[in-house]
C-alpha cells in the first residue's frame, strides 16, 4: 500500500512499511483462492500429489484454498464410483491431504477437496474442509443432476443431511469429523469469518443451500463444481453466481473442473469465479490460468447486511415456517401476438457472433486436443470433400495439432473423389488443405467401388441408396485404414443437424473416432466457418479467405451423384431433405423445450413472419415439419452407436448425455394434417 512517505526512519526502516502494516491490520480482510490443479481421472495418488503442489503454493499466505468438485478422483469417474478400490484409495487420500496441511500449523489456510464419501451404505459427493490437520467438516451435496449429460444419480446420494459426528477408518486411525448440509463453519480466532458450503446444482436450485446457509451465518459461500463448458454457459454462469453473491449479500468462491476433466461427450473450461455482494473481483476465464487469488472485505459484507433490511426480513421469514397454497382463480387470456423476439435461426448468435463463433470453436479445438493426448495419437486423419462440415473439421483439427506443437502433417486430409466429385468442390479441397499445411493427399474411390459393384451385383447406372452408400462406406473404409496405418484416428466431420436426420450412412459417414461437429447443427457450421474461416490468419494460417468464401458459396451436397452436365453439383441436399433453416428451428424446440408439433408449427409461423430474410409458407413448414418428425424417430438407431462428440451447446444428442430413446417409438401423433 502507498502512503505518499518514503523517508527512511533512524532505525532505517522505511515509515511508509510502518503506517501500511498499521492499516493492512485494521483492514478486516479473508483472503481466499479458487485453484484448479490438473485432474488424472480415476488416480487418487496423482490427484493427491497435484493438490499437495498448489497448496503448497499458498497455504502460507492466504486463509482459504478451494479445488473442483470430485477433485481427488476426478468428477467423470462414472462407473468407477462403485468400484471398492477408488473408494478405499479416495478415503486413504483424504485422510492422507488432511495430515499433509500439519505442516503449516494452524496459520496454515484451510482447504477445501472435494471427494466421495461412504456412510451408512450410501455414497454422497461431498466437500471436505481441511486444516492443520483435521477434517474439520464434511458437507454432502444436496441436489444431484441427473437430467441432459448428468446421471449423478446413479452413483450418489443427495438430500438434505442434518449434522452429525462420524468416524472415517484410515488404516489403523479413526478420524472423526463433522457431517451434514447445516454446517457453517467459522474460522479465525480474534478476527473471526463463517463459510458455508454447497456443490455446484445446488447453486441453480430454486431455493438454494448456499441462501438457507448464508440466512444462518455464512458470510461467505463456497461452491465446488464440475461444469461442463457450454457455448453461453459462462456467461449463464457469471449471471448465477453474480445473483447469488447479490441476494445472500456475501462473498462467493465458485471453484470449476479443467480441461484435464474432459472426457467422452463433454469439455470443461476450469471457469473459476469470485463475487463479493454480487460484483466480480476475480476470474480464470474458460480455458486459461487455473489460479485466482482475492481478499474479501468482510467490512463491506457486513455492513450491507445491516443496512439492508431485506436480509433480516428474510432470516425472520425463513425460521421453519410452513407454506400455504393461495389460489387465484383467473382465466390466462387469448394470445393474438407473441410480444416476444422469436429467431428463425435460434442456434446463431444474436450479438457478439465473433466473440461466440471463436468461443465455440476453442471448445471443439480443446476437446479434440485432449483426445489427442488421450489416445497418444501421432495423427488425425480427416474426409476432406470441399463442403461446410469438412471445412469445419479441419480447422478444427489444424488448430489443436499448433495448440500441442505438433507438425501441421500431423493432420493428414484425404479428398477422395468419386462419381459426383466436382471441380469445383475438389479444388477447394486441395486450395484449402494447402493453407493449412496438412498432409494432403488424394485417393479416388472410382475404382474401389466398381469392383464392389461387382462384387455385390450392383449395377453403376442404377442410381439408388446402394450406389450412394457404396461411396460413403467406402471413404469411411479409406480414412479408418490410413488411420490405422499412420497410428492415429479419424476426426469425424457430421454436425448435428445430419444426426438428428439421419443424414448420413450407416457405418460409413456416420462413424468416426471423434466427432468435433456433432453439437455443431448446419446453420451454425455456415457461421462458423466464415467467422473461424477468416480469423486463422490470426492463428498462423493466413490466405485462404477466397477459399473460404467459396465454399461457404457452395450447395450442401453430399456429391454421390453425378454432377451435370456442366460439370455443377446436381444432387442438393435441402431439396430432399428440406431447408436446414427449418430443420435447425424444428430440432431446437423439440430438444431444447420438448415443444409439441402444434406449438412449433405456430412459433414458426411467427419467427418467419419477423425475419426479413428467410420467407417459408405454411405448407413448406408443414412438409418439412413432418420429415422432420419422420427421419428423426425412424433414425434414432444410427444415433444409438455414435462416436464420441465434444458438446458446445444446450441442445445434443448423444445417448450417452443428453437424448435417450429407444428406435422403436411410434410416432404418428406427431405428424401434423397441414389442414
Amino acid at each position: 500500500m502507498e502512503t505518499g512517505y518514503t523517508k527512511e526512519d533512524e532505525n532505517g526502516i522505511c515509515a511508509d512499511t510502518q503506517i501500511g502494516a498499521e492499516v493492512k491490520n485494521a483492514l478486516n480482510l479473508f483472503r481466499v483462492a479458487a485453484v484448479t490443479p490438473r485432474v488424472h481421472i480415476g488416480n487418487v495418488v496423482k490427484n493427491c500429489e497435484e493438490i499437495k503442489s498448489v497448496y503448497d503454493g499458498l497455504a502460507a499466505n492466504t486463509d482459504l484454498v478451494v479445488t473442483p468438485e470430485l477433485s481427488l478422483t476426478g468428477y467423470t469417474c462414472e462407473d468407477l464410483f462403485q468400484n471398492r478400490n477408488l473408494l478405499d484409495l479416495a478415503k486413504q487420500g483424504i485422510c492422507d491431504l488432511a495430515k499433509y496441511t500439519c505442516q503449516y500449523g494452524a496459520c496454515g489456510a484451510a482447504l477445501v477437496v472435494g471427494v466421495p464419501i461412504e456412510k451408512d451404505g450410501e455414497l454422497f459427493n461431498c466437500a471436505a474442509l481441511l486444516q492443520n490437520g483435521k477434517i474439520i467438516a464434511i458437507v454432502p451435496k444436496t441436489y444431484l443432476p441427473n437430467y441432459a449429460e448428468f446421471y449423478e444419480k446413479r452413483w450418489f446420494s443427495g438430500g438434505n443431511q442434518d449434522a452429525q459426528e462420524i468416524a472415517l477408518s484410515c488404516g489403523n486411525e479413526t478420524i472423526k469429523t463433522m457431517f451434514g448440509n447445516n454446517i457453517v463453519i467459522e474460522i479465525g480466532t480474534s478476527k473471526k469469518v463463517c463459510i458455508g458450503i454447497e456443490i455446484c446444482e445446488d447453486a441453480w436450485a430454486p431455493l438454494s443451500p448456499g441462501r438457507l446457509l448464508a440466512l444462518n451465518g455464512a458470510e461467505i459461500l463456497v461452491n465446488i463444481s464440475a461444469s461442463n463448458e457450454l457455448i453461453g454457459k459462462a456467461q449463464y454462469r457469471k449471471t448465477m453466481i453474480g445473483a447469488a453473491s447479490a441476494g445472500c449479500i456475501c462473498g462467493y468462491v465458485y471453484v470449476s473442473a479443467g480441461k484435464y476433466e474432459s472426457t467422452s461427450d463433454l469439455v470443461f473450461s476450469g471457469h473459476n469465479l469470485i463475487y463479493e455482494n454480487g460484483k466480480l473481483i476475480g476470474e480464470n476465464k474458460p480455458f486459461e490460468e487455473n489460479v485466482v487469488v482475492r481478499d474479501f472485505n468482510l467490512t463491506k459484507i457486513r455492513h450491507d447486511r445491516i443496512t439492508n433490511k431485506t436480509y433480516s426480513e428474510c432470516k425472520n421469514n425463513c425460521k421453519g415456517r410452513s407454506y400455504q397454497k393461495v389460489t387465484c382463480c383467473k382465466p390466462m387470456i387469448e394470445k393474438e401476438d407473441i410480444l416476444a423476439k422469436v429467431s428463425i435461426t435460434p442456434f446463431l448468435p444474436s450479438k457478439n457472433i465473433r466473440q461466440r463463433s471463436l468461443e465455440i470453436f476453442q471448445m471443439q479445438v480443446t476437446a479434440l486436443q485432449r483426445r489427442m493426448e488421450a489416445a497418444n495419437s501421432k495423427c488425425v486423419v480427416v474426409g476432406v470433400s470441399g463442403g461446410l462440415d469438412s471445412t469445419l473439421a479441419l480447422l478444427v483439427s489444424a488448430q489443436a495439432a499448433k495448440n500441442l506443437g505438433m507438425s501441421s502433417k500431423t493432420v493428414i486430409g484425404i479428398t477422395m473423389p468419386g462419381f459426383g466429385t466436382t471441380n469445383r468442390t475438389k479444388n477447394n479441397s486441395v486450395e484449402l488443405m494447402k493453407h493449412l499445411g496438412c498432409d494432403s493427399r488424394e485417393i479416388s474411390i472410382v475404382d474401389a467401388v466398381r469392383q464392389h459393384f461387382k462384387d455385390i451385383g450392383q449395377e453403376e447406372s442404377i442410381h439408388d441408396i446402394t450406389y450412394e452408400n457404396c461411396q460413403a462406406r467406402e471413404r469411411t473404409q479409406i480414412l479408418m485404414d490410413v488411420a490405422n496405418k499412420e497410428n492415429g484416428f479419424v476426426v469425424g466431420t457430421g454436425d448435428l443437424s445430419e444426426l438428428v436426420l439421419g443424414w448420413c450412412t450407416y457405418n460409413g459417414d456416420h462413424m468416426s473416432m471423434y466427432g468435433v461437429n456433432a453439437s455443431i447443427p448446419k446453420t451454425l457450421v455456415r457461421t462458423l466457418v466464415d467467422e473461424v474461416g477468416h480469423n486463422m490468419a490470426e492463428n498462423g494460417f493466413p490466405g485462404m479467405e477466397k477459399v473460404i468464401e467459396d465454399i461457404i458459396d457452395t450447395p450442401v451436397s453430399p456429391e454421390l451423384l453425378p454432377p451435370n452436365e456442366d460439370g455443377t453439383i446436381a444432387q442438393k441436399t435441402e431439396e430432399s431433405v428440406g431447408s436446414y433453416i427449418l430443420h435447425d428451428f424444428f430440432l431446437y424446440y423439440t430438444l431444447r423445450y420438448g415443444m409439441a408439433p402444434d406449438e412449433i408449427y405456430e412459433l414458426c409461423q411467427e419467427a418467419i413472419k419477423q425475419s426479413k430474410e428467410y420467407k417459408f409458407c405454411d405448407e413448406e413448414i408443414t412438409k418439412w415439419l413432418n420429415v422432420f418428425y419422420t427421419r428423426f424417430f425412424r433414425q434414432q438407431f444410427k444415433r444409438n452407436c455414435m462416436p464420441d462428440g465434444v458438446k458446445v451447446g444446450s441442445v445434443s444428442v448423444s445417448p450417452r448425455g443428453d437424448l435417450r430413446l429407444p428406435a422403436e417409438i411410434e410416432y404418428g401423433t406427431f405428424i401434423l394434417s397441414g389442414e
